[in-house]
């Protein structure tokens, strides 16, 4: 006979169930399963989002420099007056009380913004090419992406789907990648979705103590791959749409060389396999023996669901999360992505740093080598720029190798650099520097000998 308490437990461990299924099923439905929609791929984040930019594009920049202006206004007058309303507040404080350089980048933010909007001032910021790709190119589709990415990543993280796939492939990513299962559903977001998209679900982690210092660092920098769709739009761009498959095909073997490699040479390896101190270790991903990989994640998943927020936190930390990136990071982007932009367009720094490129790619019997190889150092200031310079080579072989190289670089300042100098993890501007030069080094090569040897025969 079973006793009401007996019944109690079943009821509660079945409604466990279903808030692991279904959350997590609708997480995986809008960021991980690729679909086709006018004839490119994208996930259902990207719809929401391309849907509403396309809506509001006219819009947008309009709303972004207002944005901007209230983002200084009220920086200034936290650091200045103090208020009680943003200085008892711990998430105004956060956003709005910043330091000198916060200051600073957020006044030539919204310096940048007004210029473009209003095509006045200096050239060399108003220009289309700086602070017009900033203010109409990429801080709208960080505008709209995270938007949706705040309020709907709860889906992916806090219903015991990272429990759940990480006990499943530990036994991959471990060997492979030095890092916990888990970090397999950040790969498969940035992968089918966005990189930015990836480092914000690293930065969600990390900052709950999921991820350790040297793992987040490993994943933000590694994992957050441009999508499928983004990769299309390079392609189409420097002139190669109709070699996509052995590109894309070409990109994913050289990054998955360039993961096994990067967590096991500095500076990642030297980053400390310790947690975020103000909330330390949450996670133990040791399996016990005589318990199957599935049944612990399985465990794992429904004791993870059974601990989630209610539905008003979760929607209020979504709220703080899109406002943090909106009003912290945008500002960021208007000003250093500008500030990269301008020495990309209007200095010759790249030019020079380039000369000693040029004698390498000659030995590696690549076309145009003198012209090729200002494109793979400035893709460090955005991913873009390669593929809009590289348009003009007359090269096929280079066409491609610049196009592939610039997606495996990954690390771009425009961006995925920004982002993740300001989240927690402990990645500094000189380690994003030399790992974008390591992953140069590691992924040229492999990319040479590919179109060399299968596709350019």
């Amino acid at each position: 006979m079973t006793t009401v308490k007996g019944q109690e437990t079943v009821k509660v461990k079945s409604l466990n169930v279903w808030k692991f299924i279904i959350p997590s099923l609708l997480g995986v439905l809008i960021f991980l399963v690729p679909i086709k929609v006018d004839g490119e791929i994208t996930i259902g984040i990207g719809v929401l989002a391309s849907s509403l930019l396309t809506t509001f594009e006219n819009q947008i920049p309009a709303f972004l420099v207002i944005m901007l202006g209230v983002t200084v206004f009220f920086t200034l007058y936290a650091v200045v007056l103090k208020p009680k309303f943003i200085m008892d507040q711990p998430f105004f404080k956060s956003v709005f009380y910043t330091g000198p350089f916060g200051i600073t980048m957020r006044l030539i933010g919204f310096l940048v913004g007004v210029m473009a909007f209003y095509n006045i001032g200096p050239e060399f910021i108003s220009s289309r090419n700086t602070g017009g790709v900033v203010l109409y190119d990429l801080a709208p589709v960080l505008l709209t992406w995270f938007l949706f990415a705040g309020i709907l990543l709860p889906l992916l993280v806090e219903f015991g789907l990272m429990e759940f796939v990480g006990s499943l492939l530990q036994k991959v990513m471990r060997p492979l990648f030095t890092l916990p299962g888990r970090s397999s559903i950040d790969t498969m977001a940035s992968w089918m979705g966005a990189g930015t998209v990836g480092v914000l679900v690293t930065m969600k982690q990390y900052d709950q103590g999921y991820y350790t210092k040297r793992e987040a660092a490993v994943i933000a920098t590694t994992f957050s791959i441009a999508s499928v769709a983004f990769s299309l739009v390079i392609a189409q761009v420097i002139g190669i749409g109709h070699l996509f498959i052995p590109f894309y095909l070409t990109v994913t073997v050289a990054s998955i060389v360039a993961a096994i490699i990067m967590p096991r040479i500095p500076p990642l390896s030297r980053k400390a396999d310790t947690y975020y101190e103000p909330v330390g270790q949450q996670i133990d991903e040791t399996i016990p023996e005589g318990v199957s990989a599935f049944q612990w994640g399985w465990q794992q998943a429904l004791e993870t669901a059974n601990k989630g927020k209610s539905p008003k936190r979760l929607i209020q930390d979504g709220v703080e999360t899109v406002l943090d990136i909106w009003l912290g990071l945008i500002p960021l982007v208007m000003s250093l992505g500008a500030i990269a932009l301008i020495l990309a367009e209007f200095t010759p720094v790249f030019q020079i740093m380039s000369y000693p490129i040029v004698p390498l790619l000659e030995w590696m019997r690549i076309p145009e080598a003198a012209d090729a190889a200002p494109t793979m150092l400035v893709g460090f200031a955005d991913m873009f720029l390669p593929a809009v310079i590289g348009s003009g080579l007359e090269s096929e072989l280079t066409k491609f190798i610049v196009a592939a190289l610039s997606l495996t670089q990954l690390v771009y300042m425009s961006e995925i650099g920004i982002l993740i100098l300001r989240s927690n993890i402990p990645v500094s501007f000189l380690d994003l520097f030399v790992i974008f030069i390591q992953r140069t080094i590691i992924t040229l090569p492999i990319i040479v000998i590919i179109a060399h040897f299968f596709i350019f025969r």
